[in-house]
């Protein structure tokens, strides 16, 4: 959540969404590890002049205020790149597509920072969605 982590997850991230030729109008997930992640990727394309903008999931709807489970600039229809900050077992994605897809998004694919090669992303492309991971665990020398 540092200011310069930001600016960085932000450009490399959206470098990856356009190396993968997705073209989301949101980006967004589980929060809490998705929401840095979601919304330096959003004002770096602002920054570029780029039309993106972020959404949180949260984990369970509020039972006061609007009770959704889905807030920010979410739309039913929209193109979504769901995003994460480390992907493990996959479940957290899997929640966030599941929550997106019922409220009528269209998943195009997930963005995450570290893959921990834990199964996540064969579980994630097992159920239908392309993964892309800014590093791995192996990257990092971990594994």
């Amino acid at each position: 959540m540092s200011g310069e982590g930001l600016v960085l997850i932000g450009s490399v991230g959206l470098e990856r969404l356009g190396a993968r030729g997705w073209q989301p109008q949101l980006v967004g997930g589980l929060t809490l590890g998705a929401d840095p992640v979601a919304y330096a990727i959003a004002a770096a394309a602002r920054a570029g002049g780029v039309a993106l903008d972020a959404f949180t999931v949260r984990t369970q709807p509020k039972d006061h205020g609007t009770g959704r489970r889905i807030e920010g600039c979410f739309v039913p229809g929209a193109r979504v790149v769901i995003v994460e900050d480390v992907l493990t077992t996959g479940r957290s994605a899997l929640d966030a597509i599941a929550a997106v897809e019922r409220e009528g998004g269209h998943v195009v694919g997930v963005l995450t920072v570290v893959d921990r090669q834990e199964g996540g992303r064969a579980a994630l492309e097992q159920a239908g969605y392309q993964v892309e991971a800014l590093v791995t665990a192996r990257d990092l020398g971990l594994g």
